[in-house]
């Protein structure tokens, strides 16, 4: 179980949506479910654990399950897993660090969360379930006190080479950390030539993070279970875009 456990109070129940920490096995486990359906069914992922329909690996017993509730439809819309720098006793490290080695980002003083396995069910996509997720990732900065928040950033390989081609374009040229802080991936995806794409389009949580502040920490690594790039991301919280720090934070601790 996680280590720490701060006091997150979900919104009143009065509201269509509800985002809090999933505690309940039955949660826990309809979290798990969404990711098998998102990962696996729809976009093709290969995991070990798909016999039990669930998306679960050796660090899901140790995180945090982030989740936004439909009080309409009764169920889980929406989650993301979050380990922090103290769960981290019991997995041996961050999910990141089995991509990426991070010697150059975790000699970095402060306290850390990893943010991963995010995913939205497809009919919520369009609304404000992602921002309610985001409240919810916020908030546990704040009443945990994290330094900054990591984690991996997906790009589908479905676009080709040209399409990723023009993403790590678009990314090294405005959004890469300075090389002294940059991760090596343990296994680097092929470059192919580099494209200057003027209106590439992103991927929807990519831009998210990059929205807030977020910096790309060096070349992809090659995730063949999921079929994706992932890129590693560092977003310092006192950084925040102040749009976001007022309404995810501010108002939330009020």
């Amino acid at each position: 179980m996680p280590t720490e456990a701060p006091p997150f109070k979900a919104q009143q129940n009065e509201n269509r949506f509800v985002v809090t920490l999933a505690t309940a096995h039955d949660n826990i486990e309809a979290c798990l479910r969404l990711r098998y359906q998102v990962f696996a069914e729809e976009h093709g992922a290969q995991l070990s654990s798909a016999a039990t329909g669930l998306d679960k690996d050796l660090f899901d017993d140790y995180c945090k399950h982030l989740m936004v509730y439909d009080n309409q439809t009764k169920q889980v819309v929406a989650t993301t897993r979050l380990i922090s720098d103290v769960d981290t006793r019991f997995t041996n490290g961050f999910y990141s660090e089995t991509e990426f080695n991070l010697e150059n980002i975790l000699a970095v003083p402060g306290r850390f969360m990893e943010v991963g396995r995010t995913c939205i069910h497809p009919e919520y996509r369009r609304g404000a379930v992602l921002a309610l997720l985001w409240q919810g990732i916020a908030r546990i900065v704040s009443l945990c006190k994290i330094d900054y928040l990591i984690g991996c950033a997906s790009i589908p390989l479905t676009g080709g080479d040209r399409y990723i081609a023009s993403v790590m374009h678009h990314l090294r040229s405005h959004h890469f950390i300075p090389a002294d802080k940059r991760v090596q991936p343990r296994v680097a995806l092929p470059q192919a030539e580099s494209v200057d794409v003027d209106d590439v389009i992103l991927p929807t949580l990519l831009k998210g993070y990059l929205r807030q502040g977020a910096l790309i920490c060096g070349e992809p690594y090659w995730d063949a279970q999921f079929g994706v790039a992932d890129v590693f991301v560092l977003l310092d919280t006192d950084k925040i875009a102040s749009r976001y720090q007022k309404h995810f934070i501010e108002r939330l601790l009020a």
